[in-house]
């Protein structure tokens, strides 16, 4: 398995050794409704094929599930095999947003077995590397019939990374695991909420927003920095579950805790969206207790 982040410089040295069975995803989202697909035509990083958040990485939305569900096995088997990538690929997935859209693809092909990484500075990186000039333009998404016919093997997500509402609501309460807040400080604390039913977060949770294992550029901070910030609330004492708006960004944390050399954690895949959904849930707002 490749590693969760690549660098610039890796990702082309990668993409040399292994020309077509490396597929480049662009996987952009905006949660201010601006269209992804929109941006990636625009302009692409060459080849890179669109890969639709809402339609193909969740299933539909509902108060029941959450904004994101991990979409059906086979809904994301059809998914990949459109965009060209089979069973042995090799994906690097990017976005504009320091990788916290592009961790959603590269955390699910991974749990299962796939190799998947998201490219450090993501668009931006490249960029500023090669100008805009060499970026392609035009649509070039999963439904488009020019990528190669490939079989994508469905297959169930595997629950031992996984946890439901109740039980991540019983492991922040009892202290048994880690659980992490992805989102930004202001919705943690509830001071702030654009999307969901309520403000606040899971009661016993603590704040650890993704955006901050990124610089100013969208770069990764060093990995001593990464390593310092998770050792800070505990992660190399407790087993992680991470959670954030619909459980896209969380799973950034889970790949840097994988970066890091720290245990592997578990998605809540609900998160905050199905959380605040159920009234009967308790939602906290306020400061963290410990950072």
């Amino acid at each position: 398995m490749i590693a969760p982040f690549l660098t610039l410089d890796e990702f082309e040295a990668l993409r040399l050794a292994h020309g077509e069975r490396l597929i480049v995803a662009d996987v952009r989202w905006y949660l201010d409704g601006r269209s992804g697909r929109d941006a990636h035509a625009a302009g692409h990083l060459p080849g890179a094929v669109f890969i639709d958040l809402d339609t193909v990485l969740a299933d539909p939305p509902s108060s029941a599930e959450g904004r994101h569900p991990l979409p059906s096995p086979e809904r994301f088997a059809a998914g990949m095999a459109a965009a060209g990538i089979g069973d042995d690929a090799l994906v690097v997935a990017y976005d504009d947003a320091g990788g916290v859209i592009a961790a959603r693809l590269a955390w699910m092909l991974r749990s299962l077995g796939v190799d998947a990484a998201v490219l450090d500075g993501g668009v931006h990186a490249w960029v500023a590397r090669h100008g805009t000039e060499q970026l392609e333009h035009g649509s070039n998404d999963a439904s488009a019939a020019s990528v190669p016919a490939v079989s994508f093997t469905a297959r169930a997500w595997p629950a031992h990374l996984l946890v439901d509402a109740d039980e991540t609501g019983r492991l922040a309460a009892s202290g048994e695991a880690l659980v992490l807040d992805a989102r930004t400080l202001d919705r943690y604390r509830g001071d702030a909420e654009p999307v969901d039913a309520r403000p606040g977060h899971i009661p016993g949770a603590l704040s650890l927003s993704c955006r901050d294992n990124v610089d100013d550029t969208g770069r990764l901070l060093a990995v001593d920095a990464l390593r310092e910030r998770l050792v800070a609330v505990g992660a190399d004492r407790h087993p992680v579950v991470s959670y954030c708006g619909s459980g896209v960004t969380a799973c950034h944390t889970l790949l840097v805790l994988e970066h890091a050399g720290l245990p592997a954690g578990r998605l809540y895949p609900g998160s905050w969206s199905q959380w605040s959904a159920d009234a009967r849930r308790e939602a906290a707002t306020g400061q963290q207790s410990s950072a």
